[in-house]
């Protein structure tokens, strides 16, 4: 994803030259392209992340539109209240950039865990929250926030991420996209697990459940209107994130279907705990410790589906 950023990031900046990207002494082996392709919109602010921040606001509030970018908390997290005071509340054209959402940062340990930035960040006013699933959606949502007017999040994996997406898609923000149909169940997914997501859902074919899959690449604002379809049109939903399942994506769809009089469904997150974990690994290690994996994805779907038939029964009886 990292590479399909930079890729837009500099087709965007060759097209508009409001676009400016401030670092945090970070990413070189990507950044140095962009530096010397358009050094006069190039900053590195150093590891000072307040810095980098406030500069890229009062940037933006001059007319420019500002990337802020570094890795997994250090662009948010070190830097909340000047992303809260400084860019959410004067509406300022910043857009910050996590790569190494979730886990991919494993090794570094909790530091450079990414595991509760969806929720922090959903909760600021004016933020739109964005956490694609794939590099061709990670391309898009590059030239996306560009577009959009105001303070934007994007969550990134690392490198390496497969392709799910086949060929060009239709990529709008707050509009999910639906991978495949199916009227068993839903699987919901935000960021880097969009593969894996695909491969449970291949593997629950085998057993005969025919599931939808929608790739929830904006988390804020939501899609209600595709949750919502989902609930009414499949038996169960579930969410998929790489993150806690506090306040993120789960907590978006949990706070929708709650507060909705028209539907009533079976509802799962499959997330991480609230929790600091005491594992260091690779991405792939912590997923599977954590449940994460397409044969613990595929176990929970099937267990819930059996629960909702055999209660459907005892109903009928």
């Amino acid at each position: 994803m990292r590479g399909a950023f930079f890729r837009a990031l500099a087709e965007v900046a060759e097209r508009d030259e409001r676009v400016h990207l401030v670092v945090g002494d970070l990413g070189f082996g990507v950044v140095e392209p962009f530096a010397k392709r358009f050094p006069k919109r190039f900053v590195n602010a150093g590891v000072a992340e307040q810095n980098m921040t406030g500069l890229a606001a009062g940037m933006a509030l001059s007319g420019k539109i500002v990337f802020t970018y570094s890795i997994a908390n250090f662009p948010i997290l070190r830097c909340l209240e000047q992303v809260r005071n400084d860019v959410c509340y004067h509406n300022a054209n910043v857009k910050i950039v996590a790569v190494g959402g979730g886990f991919a940062y494993g090794s570094l340990g909790a530091t450079h865990h990414a595991t509760e930035d969806l929720a922090i960040l959903r909760s600021l006013p004016r933020m739109v929250v964005v956490a694609p699933g794939d590099p061709v959606e990670a391309e898009e949502a590059t030239r996306a926030v560009v577009a959009h007017e105001g303070p934007c999040y994007l969550r990134l994996g690392r490198a390496g991420e497969a392709n799910v997406h086949g060929g060009q898609i239709n990529f709008q923000l707050g509009r999910a996209i639906q991978v495949r149909d199916g009227n068993d169940y839903t699987l919901i997914s935000t960021g880097g697990l969009l593969d894996t997501a695909m491969q449970a859902a291949q593997l629950l074919d085998l057993a005969g459940l025919r599931g939808r899959v929608l790739s929830m690449h904006t988390v804020k604002p939501l899609d209600e209107h595709a949750v919502l379809a989902a609930a009414r049109q499949t038996n169960a939903v579930f969410t998929l994130e790489e993150h806690s399942v506090v306040g993120g994506l789960g907590g978006a769809v949990a706070e929708l279907l709650a507060e909705s009089a028209e539907t009533a469904v079976v509802f799962k997150r499959f997330g991480l705990p609230s929790a600091f974990t005491s594992k260091v690994g690779t991405q792939e290690y912590l997923r599977s410790q954590h449940g994460l994996t397409r044969e613990a994805i595929v176990a929970g779907v099937q267990s819930i589906l059996e629960e909702c038939r055999a209660a459907t029964a005892i109903a009928r009886d």
